[in-house]
């Protein structure tokens, strides 16, 4: 298949037909496998089957953001106007599509540097997988294999990272960023199916994203509560977080009066509300939440609503290029931090701090994939990635057992506990 994009022509890169299942991951499902995208509508998940799908890479060139918008338009979801009304999609034609897009393509997107080498460089950095509505009804897996999860391996050990703090605070004090955010790397040995337990992390409380995407030879679970960008009747949200204390009445009173959360959640509204201007009708940008406590697992989260009202003939391609990579896992400036990120992280965000949900004509819902674990083709090992916002306030120690906090309910739920 050919398309004309702004960089030229050339052949879409892999473009896959329906029923491709994670080869190496688990056995097929068929093809009329349950679909548990994130953010996909729940009366249609039992009927979807896959019709098209296209993987990318940074290694193939080009503008994901572009590649994106033109293969839905090629198969029958045209976004080139999201202010249009959504349309019923249903019957046995096409429904919607799941759209992935890692943090190294936001990065490309912000004309920022993509970061260091990936520890799962067969994962796809953008995936777009069109559905359709199937005339049989959809056929749960079978009994998973037997599971087994073995001791996680830190790609730095807290010395490292509580020195990367220190050099973000040193950043912060030459005045270069205001903050910065900061993402770890693990990965465990497995044998067995991960599909089961990658599908139990979006059962997890507060996982207003939570679900599955599968490939050819990889997968990727999330249990997001973070809206990256969501719109819907003419509007454009988004639901920063930043800010995090245990799952305590004392958590949450000392969440609310830090003085130091409050800041740093402050700093990336600002951020937010800049990158909604960009997409948004001049003076229609407004707060509608700000720094409301809101829990996921055994975790508080402070959470603000930023909401604007979409520009005339505003596009999916030039939303993603707007809202990412997201505000609350880059820092602010947001090109300054992302240098930053590249040159003091020891390995990629991966599956990480990326975009992952539903689109259709006439919305997008597409989360943040913080709290998010992948299983690449190597078929051996599990990976999952934590961090947190550095300020000028912020403590080594402190930042070191805040991620170790994130990443606790995703090692437990994988580890089947």
């Amino acid at each position: 298949m050919r398309k004309v994009g702004p960089y030229g022509v050339e052949t879409l890169p892999e473009v896959c037909t329906a029923d491709r299942s994670p080869a190496g991951l688990a056995a097929d499902r068929g093809p009329a496998a349950l679909v548990d995208v994130p953010a996909a509508p729940a009366a249609c998940r039992g009927a979807l089957t896959e019709r098209a799908r296209l993987h990318w890479s940074l290694r193939d060139g080009g503008d994901p953001a572009a590649l994106a918008e033109e293969f839905l338009a090629a198969h029958g979801l045209p976004l080139h106007d999201l202010t249009r009304p959504a349309t019923g999609q249903h019957g046995t034609g096409v429904c919607g599509a799941a759209l992935y897009l890692s943090a190294a393509a936001g990065a490309l997107l912000a004309g920022a540097p993509t970061g260091a080498p990936e520890p799962a460089p067969t994962l796809p950095d953008l995936a777009v997988v069109v559905y359709q509505h199937g005339t049989t009804p959809a056929i749960p897996p079978g009994p998973p294999t037997p599971w087994w999860l073995g001791e996680w391996t830190e790609s730095w050990t807290p010395r490292e990272h509580a020195a990367a703090v220190d050099a973000i605070r040193a950043a912060i004090g030459r005045g270069d960023v205001y903050q910065s955010n900061l993402v770890g790397h693990a990965a465990a040995p497995y044998t067995g199916d991960p599909l089961p337990a990658l599908s139990r992390l979006g059962a997890l409380p507060g996982a207003r994203y939570g679900g599955v995407l599968t490939g050819d030879g990889w997968a990727i679970g999330c249990a997001s509560p973070e809206t990256l960008v969501e719109v819907t009747d003419g509007h454009v949200i988004t639901r920063p977080i930043k800010g995090t204390r245990p799952a305590t009445a004392a958590g949450r009173a000392e969440l609310l009066t830090s003085a130091k959360e409050r800041a740093e959640h402050i700093m990336i509204v600002d951020l937010e509300r800049n990158d909604l201007a960009r997409v948004a009708r001049t003076g229609t940008v407004t707060v509608d939440d700000l720094f409301a406590v809101r829990r996921w697992c055994d975790l508080w989260q402070a959470e603000s609503t930023v909401r604007a009202t979409v520009a005339d003939g505003l596009g999916l391609a030039d939303l993603l290029r707007a809202t990412c990579p997201g505000g609350s896992v880059t820092g602010a400036p947001k090109l300054a931090a992302l240098t930053q990120i590249a040159a003091l992280e020891p390995v990629g965000r991966g599956a990480s701090m990326g975009a992952l949900g539903w689109v259709a004509p006439g919305r997008v819902d597409l989360g943040l994939t913080i709290r998010t674990a992948a299983a690449a083709a190597d078929g051996q090992r599990l990976h999952t990635w934590a961090g947190g916002g550095i300020t000028w306030d912020s403590d080594a120690s402190a930042e070191v057992a805040e991620a170790a906090a994130k990443t606790a309910p995703i090692r437990a739920t994988l580890a089947g506990r």
